[in-house]
């Protein structure tokens, strides 16, 4: 796969096969992975034919191989046309804490349970140096 240098920082994957958008990698010339040894390049040009793709499939400069996505990869969908929510694209590989959640709740309802669900997901995420199920022992540092 040829990678097309638009400038010192953006390379372009043009669009071939099923792709319906082309790939777009900001990196510098020393970050980009060796296309023949790793397959990220591979996977920018694959999330690129997700139905509903809108612009380009995109990766950023610590772009790296993972699963169905690229890690460091960067992709937009309308779901007006198709598109798809694919919560495998924020990296699932390292167990990031991503989880795709589907409740039986309306929009309109979705202001009177707000700060509820808000605080809930507040104190059952963790996240930075906070302590927490995953963040540290409750007696010291980890």
């Amino acid at each position: 796969m040829e990678l097309v240098e638009e400038s010192p920082y953006r390379f372009r994957i043009d669009r071939h096969g099923d792709m319906r958008v082309p790939g777009v990698v900001f990196a510098s010339r020393p970050l980009l992975p060796d296309v023949s040894a790793d397959k990220a390049i591979d996977q920018v040009a694959n999330v690129a034919t997700l139905p509903g793709i809108v612009e380009a499939s995109y990766a950023m400069p610590d772009v790296h191989w993972g699963y169905g996505f690229p890690i460091g990869g960067v992709a937009a969908t309308d779901l007006g046309a198709d598109g798809v929510v694919s919560p495998g694209g924020v990296g699932f590989d390292i167990s990031c804490g991503v989880r795709l959640l589907a409740a039986d709740l309306d929009r309109a309802e979705l202001p009177r349970v707000r700060e509820r669900l808000m605080d809930a997901l507040d104190t059952a995420i963790p996240r930075g140096m906070a302590k927490g199920r995953y963040g540290g022992s409750p007696t010291g540092p980890s």
